[in-house]
């Protein structure tokens, strides 16, 4: 039996588990992974975040979904794990790191009682795909995002999922959904369904993002930030629109909350 020290953080209620390999002890095989996010055999997350050394970084975060799919970015993840390194010495208030999608920045705001706020840099987007039910874009992974009325009262695991498998997202592995109701010109309400927890999560970093930006697009607001209340917390994205369809200098904020620290046993 091997154990394996880990720590639980949640961004908003979308919750990680945190693992310290620079010293590339820990392999872990997808099933592993799978047993370690399951909420009734393992830990339980929403995904699980692996920190290793890079080069010209700081750190590097590979991030697995619970099914162990990896290579997209995580938002709320992102903020995580720059607490995390900050817990383990790594840095000070201010970061560079290497993620799936490349290099982002991050700065620690505040940091009391575990909790951390922290504003991170998300790529660009280059382009907003309008579709009759919808926007297409992606914020370091893949989203659907569309305007509803009903926001509370709609069942997103069923809308979700056709969404998540509609044949016109195939070709990047189908895409997450979001469902975005409005509240002010500067404030949204939002629900996703995330494509590898195949499930609602109580907030999404990267479609809160994406559906921010979607807005701005959509209705032209000149607003800066847009405030986004997820069921987990509220998030604010701030960005640059440098032309149509194209935005740069996007940065999210929101906490970062330590929950628990352990080790879990890999028998």
């Amino acid at each position: 039996m091997k154990k394996i020290p880990f720590v639980k953080y949640h961004g908003a209620g979308n919750d990680f588990i945190l693992i310290d390999n620079r010293k590339k002890e820990y392999h872990l095989s997808d099933s592993q992974i799978q047993l370690m996010c399951d909420r009734h055999f393992g830990i339980g997350s929403d995904g699980l975040i692996v920190l290793e050394q890079a080069e010209g970084a700081d750190f590097q975060m590979i991030y697995y979904n619970p099914d162990a799919s990896k290579d997209m970015m995580c938002g709320n993840g992102g903020r995580c794990i720059v607490a995390f390194a900050q817990s383990l010495g790594i840095i000070n208030n201010k970061t560079i790191f290497q993620a799936p999608d490349g290099i982002h920045k991050a700065e620690i705001i505040s940091n009391k009682d575990n909790k951390s706020i922290i504003k991170l840099s998300l790529k660009d987007v280059e382009k907003i795909e309008q579709l009759s039910d919808g926007q297409f874009l992606s914020t370091g992974t893949t989203h659907f995002v569309c305007f509803v009325e009903n926001l509370q009262t709609l069942d997103i695991k069923t809308k979700g999922r056709e969404i998540r498998y509609d044949k016109r997202f195939a070709k990047t592995n189908g895409t997450n959904a979001n469902f975005v109701e409005i509240v002010s010109e500067i404030e949204l309400n939002i629900r996703t369904y995330e494509r590898g927890v195949e499930d609602e999560t109580l907030a999404c970093g990267t479609g809160i993002t994406a559906s921010a930006i979607a807005y701005v697009e959509k209705y032209n607001t000149p607003h800066n930030p847009i405030i986004i209340n997820s069921k987990g917390g509220q998030l604010k994205v701030y960005y640059t629109k440098t032309q149509s369809k194209t935005y740069s200098n996007i940065f999210l904020e929101g906490e970062a909350e330590k929950v628990f620290e352990g080790e879990f046993i890999l028998s």
